[in-house]
């Protein structure tokens, strides 16, 4: 299943709202699998980014629909990115080899 690492940064709301991130990231783990996705991994972070997060998800529509639900909610802005796995990578370096 394709990966995706999302960085994400508290909104006004979000910051204000920060004892509840916790159960936030619970309840974006219970959308997320609703939706046919799966949070893999969030991390709280320090530097440019809050947080990060890697989540599952069987295409990219799957994925953009389960974090514009997160962003919709109001706490969070997110940057995405597809990530690839090393069998992934292999792949792909072997379509451009020819």
């Amino acid at each position: 299943m394709p990966t995706y690492v999302t960085l994400l940064n508290w909104t006004d709301q979000g910051i204000r709202n920060y004892k509840d991130t916790a159960k936030r990231a619970e309840a974006f783990t219970a959308a997320a699998q609703k939706l046919g996705a799966k949070l893999l991994n969030i991390y709280w972070t320090v530097g440019p980014y809050d947080l990060v997060a890697v989540v599952e998800a069987p295409d990219d529509e799957t994925a953009t629909a389960a974090l514009l639900q997160l962003g919709g909610v109001g706490n969070v802005r997110t940057t995405t990115l597809r990530a690839f796995g090393r069998e992934e990578m292999d792949r792909i370096i072997a379509k451009a080899a020819g």
